[in-house]
């Protein structure tokens, strides 16, 4: 559960630094971590809602991309804006 909270916590970090509008939707990706990986898919419904991602994916790398420290766990999740 933490690290589902802190998994949000980053992505809204990236959507403010990004740019994003409150109310846009975004696609979210995450690599490099198995274990996180399969943290965020079995939360994957109440991850999206809370950051109004339209989609959760891994393995892939879009626009804004960065590598975080997850409760000592390292993950690169990247976000880009749904047009």
């Amino acid at each position: 559960e933490g690290f589902v909270y802190e998994v949000i916590s980053k992505i809204q970090t990236m959507r403010k630094d990004s740019g994003f509008e409150v109310m846009d939707h975004i696609r979210v990706s995450l690599s490099g971590n198995d274990k996180i990986v399969d943290v965020v898919a079995k939360n994957e419904a109440s991850i999206a809602g809370k950051v109004l991602a339209d989609s959760i994916t891994a393995g892939e790398i879009f626009g804004v991309s960065k590598e975080w420290s997850v409760n000592g766990e390292n993950v690169t999740i990247s976000v880009e804006k749904v047009q």
